[in-house]
């Protein structure tokens, strides 16, 4: 998360804050809003950028319940990333959150743009010019202005990345059935000397 340094700390305060209103239980439990990842190896790879962030910046919050089943991963929210850290530049699949300080709003469009991947990505702006900027320049798969990067409506919203976030038609998109056929192609040569006889 690339923020603009004048609303920075105060964000800070919101975010910890919020982050630690989060119902986090069963995925069968429908008041919770976090539950497990998906298998072991998922919870080990998001643990081990954990570790990683601990020696990229400074930890805000680490707060995960132990009980229940599942392999669970604790909400975990470091600031004063920058961004040629690995949290800045790797996708993570799980609740953890780095956040970046930038003197300027062109600064944080120009960092958003470096990464290796483009799945997904929004801007909160009251300023018309800057969300005029990001639509224009973003070169991701879906770009969401004012509101939460998840949510893509399959048959409504096509989802999909640019970058290492893979290629093609999007998903949900009136292209996308067409990955799944083969192209075939006929070629006949129509300069002939007759047909031979049917037998």
């Amino acid at each position: 998360l690339v923020v603009v340094q004048d609303v920075y700390e105060p964000l800070l305060e919101r975010l910890k804050a919020a982050a630690e209103s989060v119902v986090i239980g069963s995925p069968e439990d429908p008041d919770s809003f976090i539950g497990p990842v998906i298998d072991q190896t998922a919870q080990e790879k998001v643990q081990s950028y954990i570790k990683i962030g601990g020696s990229e910046g400074r930890l805000l919050l680490n707060r995960g319940e132990k009980r229940g089943v599942g392999f669970r991963v604790p909400i975990t929210i470091f600031t004063d990333i920058r961004s040629e850290h690995r949290l800045a530049r790797e996708e993570i699949f799980g609740p953890v959150l780095a956040l970046m300080k930038v003197p300027t709003y062109k600064e944080a469009r120009n960092t958003g743009l470096k990464g290796d991947y483009a799945l997904t990505g929004s801007i909160y702006s009251r300023s018309p010019e800057h969300i005029a900027l990001a639509q224009q320049h973003y070169r991701i798969g879906s770009l969401y202005v004012n509101r939460r990067c998840t949510g893509a409506v399959i048959g409504r919203h096509p989802f999909g990345g640019f970058k290492l976030s893979g290629l093609g038609s999007k998903a949900g998109g009136p292209d996308y059935l067409k990955q799944f056929m083969i192209p075939r192609t006929v070629s006949e040569n129509t300069f002939r000397r007759g047909f031979a006889p049917p037998t």
